[in-house]
């Protein structure tokens, strides 16, 4: 690991950046160590870059513009800056790198080939864009991979991860840090290029950042002007530097990204002692060294032989090498293991001297440490003799779960966007997550340790900075999301990543259904559940009353690998608990009520909100038509497809000659693998008090169950065999365009 190098007396702002190179030589550095000669950085720079051609060239694509301008930051952070230990990538208070710009992989994977990450090697280097399968050089840097932070890839989302992963040492640094006893001091750095700060979720991120004053982030803008399309002026004419600083960021311009070392390294010094976040501004040159440098034609493809041949030659390499980094390049990295396993030493020394001084929270962190909860978060969990037995909104009944977990258990981090009133995660005695001197007019202050975040009207900033948080360590942390379903289309993306990436976190989403009445179609969420069900490793649970939601968030907790997004009712929920179970909830699926005989004529699936139109369905089909019932309730296709095939025919009774029909307002995509017919949505949504939405689409029971009965009788005439290939949609004849 890299020792902190001493900063120069000056503040680093009000030196001319030409100044840096000249003054730094001669400023004494930490453990000896100080910068090596220019011409040796030109030397590994040189090295540095024909690799990258080469690496792209085998296969005639990739991505080598982008790590070839960055070769003097990679420099400045490998070597000098950055507090890491190669052979120990997972050590817990290591500085945490992002590359935003993940189409620069190359850039990273190089540089831990060359500070000596073990399972980094040649070979490996090689296989970028390759068919192998074992492969530790994907196209985008991936959390699986030793010294990958986070999966980065779209634009912007590993600069929120970044504030995330900031926020996450913030807070266990003002939880466990005592007076001489810093257990947690890490900086995170992240790279960025200009697609990064003109993504609206980087830029949500960066305000969040600045509002925080999260001074262990520094930003590294990688200012080549160049994108896909061009230079970066096609689309994008605004005073970067401005913007950054009205977003309460310290700003530091480098003007010779490509070659100054030294210059880059002092930026990077100061970021470590700075105020605020810092915005490096680092102008460099993308594909430096080639024919096309400079241009959008070295941004996403191989340079061609000819030109690879000229670049050897002008760095004075031998073209007749291929993928050849000469010793003394090694060499130049070669003490950055040894200061790697020192600094871990360090860290360890300084854990023993806490756990004497103060045993109890040293127990407590050890735990956050190894990825473990404190205390025991099952005895927090209502019990069902504890659920209101009134009519009560599933999001209500999600509020007692949160209040419990988070009022005792220092992992769960709670956040809101906007909207503490309505989603019903604030716990008791709360303290807000902000900077210490932050005043604010409503008087909603706190500081570092809290842990219910306040992200402001930011949906997608919200969630990606909830996977840094995730991703910072493990089960360190179990953040809690919230706002209204309908807004996961904002935050989808992210959510996306941190199933890809199999980050545990839990996503509040309440408001789920139609019945959230006048807010309007606007607000009534439709065909966001489809999104969830189909996403790979997310649990969609969707629970119908209060010990339901108990079993949603046991499912949430022991899903240690997966995001999980509880959807909750805004209006008031039967409750059931002569038939509602967190055990059957935990299986996706489970009978709700059998039928009043030993025969049934129907099944119906009910869920979530939608449970009480299922049940007087039930009780009208029986008292009206003498049609048998049985109720399955179904919060969670995707535990319900980890069961048993025998469980889910038990439940489902697929052998039986009878029909089977769903109800849910939601498109009836998916339930034709489980059901013979619905009643479901095909439309948006309408204006309208709760009880009359649900009625306008058809979802009276007085509507339902003559649909109901028309199907039975057609089965009991002509067989199941009739409905085989043909699902039906009671609801079809109300598929409209508009909602007027």
């Amino acid at each position: 690991m890299a020792p902190a190098l001493e900063l120069l007396e000056e503040p680093i702002q009000s030196l001319p950046t030409k100044a840096f190179s000249s003054a730094f030589h001669a400023a004494p550095a930490e453990s000896g160590l100080g910068l090596e000669s220019p011409e040796k950085h030109q030397r590994v720079m040189g090295v540095f870059r024909v690799v990258i051609a080469d690496i792209c060239e085998q296969f005639g694509e990739g991505h080598a513009g982008s790590p070839m301008g960055m070769a003097a930051i990679g420099i400045a952070l490998y070597k000098y800056v950055m507090r890491y230990s190669p052979r120990n990538c997972d050590y817990f208070n290591r500085d945490r790198l992002v590359l935003s710009n993940g189409h620069a992989c190359l850039w990273q994977y190089t540089f831990m080939h060359l500070v000596g990450v073990e399972s980094m090697t040649m070979d490996q280097l090689k296989s970028y864009h390759s068919a192998k399968l074992d492969s530790l050089c994907p196209g985008h840097p991936e959390i699986e991979n030793e010294g990958v932070e986070v999966t980065t890839g779209p634009l912007g989302q590993g600069l929120a991860n970044a504030v995330g992963l900031a926020m996450a040492s913030k807070n266990l640094a003002a939880t466990y840090n005592k007076p001489g006893h810093d257990v947690v001091n890490n900086m995170t750095w992240c790279m960025v290029g200009d697609a990064c700060l003109q993504e609206g979720v980087g830029l949500e991120a960066l305000s969040l950042a600045g509002h925080w004053r999260l001074n262990n982030l520094c930003v590294i803008f990688d200012n080549n002007s160049v994108t896909c399309d061009g230079t970066a002026d096609v689309a994008n004419t605004e005073d970067i530097n401005m913007k950054m600083r009205a977003t309460g960021f310290n700003v530091v311009d480098v003007y010779d990204g490509d070659t100054d070392v030294a210059t880059v390294t002092n930026a990077l010094i100061g970021a470590r002692s700075s105020d605020k976040p810092t915005f490096l501004n680092i102008r460099t040159v993308i594909g430096f060294g080639a024919t096309k440098a400079g241009t959008a034609d070295v941004h996403g493809a191989a340079l061609g032989v000819e030109e690879v041949v000229n670049l050897k030659r002008s760095f004075g390499l031998d073209p007749n090498e291929h993928f050849h980094i000469p010793q003394d390049v090694y060499s130049f990295f070669r003490d950055l293991p040894g200061r790697g396993e020192a600094h871990e030493a360090k860290w360890q020394a300084a854990l023993a001297k806490y756990r004497e001084a103060h045993p109890d929270l040293a127990d407590e962190f050890a735990l956050r440490v190894a990825g473990k909860m404190a205390d025991d978060w099952t005895k927090y969990i209502p019990h069902k003799e504890d659920h209101p037995s009134a009519s009560t909104a599933s999001r209500k009944s999600a509020g007692v779960v949160t209040n419990a977990l988070a009022q005792n258990i220092n992992s769960f981090l709670v956040g809101t966007a906007d909207l503490t009133p309505s989603c019903n995660v604030a716990y008791k005695d709360k303290v807000d997550f902000q900077s210490p001197d932050l005043r604010t007019s409503c008087g909603l202050d706190g500081n570092y340790s809290g842990r219910y975040i306040h992200y402001g009207i930011r949906e997608h900033a919200m969630c990606a900075i909830t996977n840094g948080i995730s991703a910072f360590n493990k089960g360190t942390f179990v953040p809690m999301t919230s706002t209204y379903f309908v807004f996961h289309l904002y935050a989808a993306a992210a959510i996306r990543m941190a199933a890809l990436q199999g980050l545990q976190q839990i996503h509040i989403a309440t408001h789920d259904s139609i019945g959230v009445g006048e807010n309007g179609p606007t607000h009534q969420p439709i065909a966001v559940a489809a999104l969830w069900r189909a996403m790979p490793n997310v649990l969609y649970i969707r629970p119908c009353d209060a010990e339901e939601v108990a079993g949603a968030y046991i499912a949430a907790i022991q899903a240690t690998e997966t995001p999980t997004v509880i959807s909750l009712s805004r209006q008031g929920l039967t409750q059931y608990p002569q038939y509602s179970s967190r055990e059957g909830a935990l299986k996706g699926g489970y009978v709700f009520a059998e039928a009043e005989a030993e025969d049934f004529d129907v099944t119906i699936i009910g869920v979530g909100s939608e449970m009480v139109y299922t049940m007087q369905t039930r009780e009208l089909l029986l008292k009206e038509y003498g049609i048998r019932a049985r109720v399955v309730s179904f919060p969670c296709n995707r535990l319900f497809e980890q069961q048993s095939r025998e469980y889910k025919q038990s439940v489902l009774k697929p052998r039986s000659g009878k029909p089977t029909v769903a109800i849910e307002a939601y498109p009836s995509i998916g339930w034709e693998r489980y059901a013979d017919a619905s009643v479901s949505m095909n439309s948006f949504g309408k204006s309208l008090p709760s009880k009359e939405t649900y009625a306008h689409f058809g979802f009276a029971p007085e509507s339902i169950a003559p649909k109901v009965k028309s199907l039975v009788d057609e089965v009991r005439r002509d067989g199941i065999g009739i409905l085989r290939g043909d699902f039906r949609e009671f609801n079809a004849g109300l598929r409209i365009g508009v909602n007027h």
